[in-house]
């Protein structure tokens, strides 16, 4: 009986921790908003820096998207820039400080343990898309640099306007990119050729590119039909099973890095128990009746 009721606390306690976690919070360098039921809307919102990353933004990204993942009332995700473009790249002013303290210490082991402690930390603020449970809609509009391609990769779909375009701009700082972008983007276009010459070159990509090689699957004419489409997209997607929307981004995530063989052996896992979900049989019920708005519960 005292194991039983230590195991009751202890889920009860999880459960408030979670609550606690998807509690609404104020952040400095993103705006949340819910424009219908179960969509999110996220937006970068340092327009008087071009939406460049500093160090609040790197973290309040991460703790964002961790939250959501957990968030019941959050099925789908759009995430878009305030001003006049999506993401400027890292502000390199902000992070001014972490060379500073790189001076302090002339050996060289003890600089590269600083940068061994840093690097795998910023990746986690971005990889924070792709670990939420929830498909996060990426939609861009006019430049998207650097770190903002490191961003969108992270995402599960990728819309833009006309007049956007993206830049792998590390080479030009001396630097390789870090974050994802190097990682992911081969994944994203399928190209090994044209990644190659977009991050040895640092030249701008545009739309009807983009397009066309598969970084962004539809362009809009402007911002407002931009965000408009992309909460389209998100309200359709929110109003799918939950179950099912998430076992899928789990599954296709697993799969892009696994065989075939192995994806088909975690799926196979994962539905062993999401199978037995009522999902399914009110997904059936709803098919048979012909209903139109299946409602599905919480998750």
């Amino acid at each position: 009986m005292f194991a039983l009721r230590r195991s009751t606390g202890l889920i009860k306690n999880h459960t408030k921790l979670i609550a606690n976690m998807c509690a609404v919070k104020n952040y400095s360098r993103l705006q949340l908003s819910t424009p219908s039921p179960f969509v999110v809307h996220v937006v970068l919102n340092r327009p008087s820096k071009r939406n460049a990353l500093d160090t609040d933004m790197w973290f309040e990204i991460k703790e964002c998207f961790e939250k959501l993942s957990y968030d019941a009332d959050c099925r789908v995700v759009v995430l878009s820039g305030e001003g006049k473009m999506f993401c400027a790249g890292i502000d390199l002013m902000s992070m001014s400080g972490a060379y500073q303290e790189l001076e302090a210490d002339g050996d060289l082991a003890r600089k590269a343990k600083i940068w061994d402690q840093k690097i795998p930390l910023f990746q986690d603020c971005l990889s924070a898309l792709e670990k939420c449970s929830k498909p996060v809609l990426a939609a861009v509009h006019s430049a998207c640099i650097g770190a903002g391609v490191d961003i969108i990769t992270a995402a599960d779909i990728r819309y833009c306007t006309k007049d956007a375009y993206f830049q792998v701009k590390e080479v030009d700082i001396g630097m390789a990119a870090d974050v994802g972008t190097l990682q992911r983007l081969p994944k994203v276009i399928g190209s090994d050729s044209l990644v190659r010459e977009l991050c040895y070159t640092a030249r701008e990509l545009h739309s009807d590119e983009a397009l066309s090689c598969g970084l962004v699957s539809k362009v809009f004419d402007s911002k407002e039909s931009l965000i408009a489409g992309a909460l389209d997209v998100a309200k359709l997607i929110a109003s799918k099973s939950p179950v099912g929307v998430q076992g899928t981004k789990k599954s296709l995530v697993y799969s892009r890095d696994h065989t075939v063989q192995e994806g088909l052996d975690h799926i196979a896992l994962w539905n062993r128990f999401m199978l037995q979900s009522e999902d399914l049989q009110t997904a059936v019920v709803g098919a048979i009746s012909k209903e139109k708005d299946i409602p599905f519960s919480k998750l």
